[in-house]
This record gives C-alpha cells, sequence and structure tokens, in this order.
C-alpha cells in the first residue's frame, strides 16, 4: 500500500511539473505578443486545463488517451516497482529539460520511462508495441500536422483580412487570442491529464489484481471504471503546475522560433489546439510542445522560410527524438537498482 500511494503522490508531482514545463505552449504566444501579462496569462490557462476535465468527462464521456497510455505495457507484466522506475525516470528529464530550457516532449517523457522499466524487468515482450509504434511515430506527425493546420490557417486568415487596417487587425486580433489561447489550454489540459490518469489507472490495476481487501476507492480492474478522484486529482495537479509558469521555455516557445505578431499567434494557437483535438478523437496522446512549434514552424514559413530560425528548431528536434530512449534508459537503470529491491 505504501508504495502504491508513492506511486500516486510521484504521478501527481509529475503532472505539476508537466504543467509548469508546459505552461509555455498555450501562453507564449499570449504573453510575447503582449496580450496578457505573464501571471495573467497562468491564470487564464490554468482555468482551462481544469475545463478540460468537465470536457472530458461530461461532453466526450471517456478518457481515451488514458486508456491507451495504461496500455503501453502490457497489464499482466505491470507491477507498482516498474511503474515507479518510469515516473521517477521521466520526473528527472522533464525536470533536466526544464532547466535547460529545451521545450521537450512531457508526453513521451512519461511513456519512454513506462516502457523503459518494463522492458528492464521482462524483456521486450512486456510492451504493446503497436501501442508504442503509433505514439512514436506522432513525434513526427503531430508537428506536421500542426505546420500544415498553421499554413492553412494562416493563409485563410491574411486572405479574409487582407483589406483591414495593420492597426485595427491587430486590435482584433488580440482579443480572438484569448480564445484561441483558452482553446489550446483546454487540449493541453485533455491531452496531457489524462497521461498521468492512464499511468495511476495501471498502477491501480496492478495492485487491486494482485491483492485483496484493497480498499473500495483503490479498487480498479478496467480503467473504465476509474473513480472520479483520479481524474480530478490529475486535471488539479497540471493547473496548479500551469500557475507556477515556464518562463525560461516561454522564451523560446514565444520568440525564437520566429517573431510572432497577434494575427500570427492566434492561427499559431489556433492551428495547435485542431491538432490537439484530432488526436482526442484518435485516443493517441501527443506532445503539446510538439504540436505548438510545428504551428509556430508553419506560421512563420508563411511570412517566408527565412522567417523560422531553423537553428533552433533542429536542437528541438534533436530533443524530441532523444526523448524516449533517453527516459527509458533512465527508468531501466532505475528499475535494476532499486526495482527488484521492492
Amino acid at each position: 500500500m505504501t508504495l502504491l500511494l508513492t506511486i500516486i503522490v510521484l504521478a501527481l508531482v509529475f503532472d505539476f511539473i508537466n504543467g509548469f514545463h508546459d505552461a509555455a505552449n498555450s501562453i507564449a504566444t499570449v504573453v510575447s505578443t503582449k496580450v496578457l501579462s505573464p501571471f495573467q496569462a497562468v491564470l487564464w490557462a490554468a482555468f482551462f486545463n481544469f475545463v478540460a476535465f468537465f470536457i472530458s468527462k461530461y461532453i466526450i464521456g471517456e478518457f481515451g488517451i488514458a486508456d491507451t497510455v495504461s496500455k503501453t505495457v502490457e497489464s499482466s507484466f505491470v507491477t507498482l516497482p516498474i511503474v515507479f522506475s518510469g515516473l521517477i525516470a521521466a520526473i528527472v528529464w522533464n525536470l533536466a529539460t526544464w532547466w535547460l530550457a529545451i521545450p521537450s516532449s512531457s508526453s513521451h517523457t512519461l511513456i519512454g520511462g513506462f516502457a523503459g522499466a518494463a522492458i528492464a524487468a521482462s524483456g521486450f515482450g512486456a510492451i504493446h508495441a503497436s501501442t508504442i509504434i503509433i505514439i512514436a511515430s506522432f513525434i513526427v506527425l503531430a508537428p506536421l500536422i500542426g505546420m500544415g493546420a498553421g499554413v492553412l490557417i494562416t493563409i485563410i486568415t491574411m486572405y479574409a483580412a487582407k483589406k483591414s487596417h495593420p492597426h485595427k487587425m491587430d486590435k482584433w486580433f488580440k482579443r480572438l487570442q484569448l480564445l484561441s489561447s483558452a482553446a489550446l489550454s483546454i487540449g493541453h489540459g485533455l491531452n496531457d491529464s489524462q497521461k498521468v490518469m492512464g499511468i495511476i489507472a495501471a498502477a491501480l490495476i496492478a495492485f487491486s489484481t494482485k491483492n485483496q481487501n484493497v480498499p473500495e476507492w483503490m479498487q480498479l480492474s478496467d480503467i473504465h471504471n476509474i473513480k472520479d478522484w483520479v481524474p480530478i486529482c490529475c486535471f488539479t495537479a497540471i493547473a496548479i503546475g500551469t500557475l507556477t509558469g515556464g518562463w525560461k521555455i516561454i522564451k523560446t516557445m514565444g520568440n525564437n522560433i520566429t517573431k510572432i505578431t497577434p494575427v500570427e499567434g492566434f492561427c499559431a494557437q489556433t492551428a495547435s489546439a485542431l491538432t490537439l483535438y484530432l488526436t482526442e478523437i484518435l485516443k493517441i496522446p501527443v506532445s503539446t510542445t510538439h504540436t505548438i512549434t510545428g504551428s509556430i514552424i508553419g506560421v512563420g514559413a508563411v511570412k517566408r522560410l527565412s522567417a523560422v530560425r531553423w537553428g533552433v528548431t533542429k536542437n528541438l528536434m534533436i530533443a524530441w527524438i532523444l526523448t524516449i530512449p533517453v527516459s527509458a534508459t533512465l527508468a531501466a537503470v532505475v528499475y535494476l537498482v532499486f526495482g527488484t529491491n521492492m
């Protein structure tokens, strides 16, 4: 029981770190264009991170991404030491990339850690290969979809507003950025909170399966019957994390990739939000970081390809590619050092 409670606390700590690590994703452009102050922006984003719970629970009616994440490792191989090791590795990598101001993927960090610990414990047969392949493929597909959506929405928006006075257009799009930022924050909440839900669900199922006299509030045999306290805690943790901000990454996301105007900020956020909603429907956990980066690149490329700082983009892509193998290796080491003695 102690180990299970530790895992739940660690999962929520990771969710909190995810919030401040990824806060920049939904507010970088709205801060960079001076629509909101940093403090106002994090309040705005945190509120809509939590609103996402009600959308997922009462409108969508399920937590599909959580289900996908929980099945990264075959259920028969899931143990509490594996989940513990994966979480420790994910937290370490997330904090390291935050400290270095690298907007890496919290999603792939968590999934890589979970899978790496399982491989260390039981070999490659322990992981659900097809699920991991789909998730890994979206390291490339998510930013490409975001980029394509960014290009398309920017072209449509520029055409629709071509007769508007630039000053008046900026004024209108600063207001519209509030809506696009809210939409992106909802997408962030929908996507990222559910990943931690999936990890907690996997731990609860493993514990319930192998122990008798489990307290009713901790009993779980199928993620579709998950108790409300799990999603409420997860959505709350990410919202509180967002409140702490991620100021170093905001600078990278806001202006280091390309200079952002209110019109471009609106287009990038809208494109990213739509991409996240699409992956929510498909039940595929993706990186909010990858998605908004692709959208910003797409928006910048419409101006001219040279407007995008490709050197910065290349460094981001290297970090993305390294995330799963590095976090998996860290988790394997943690499991071999600590997990085997638990």
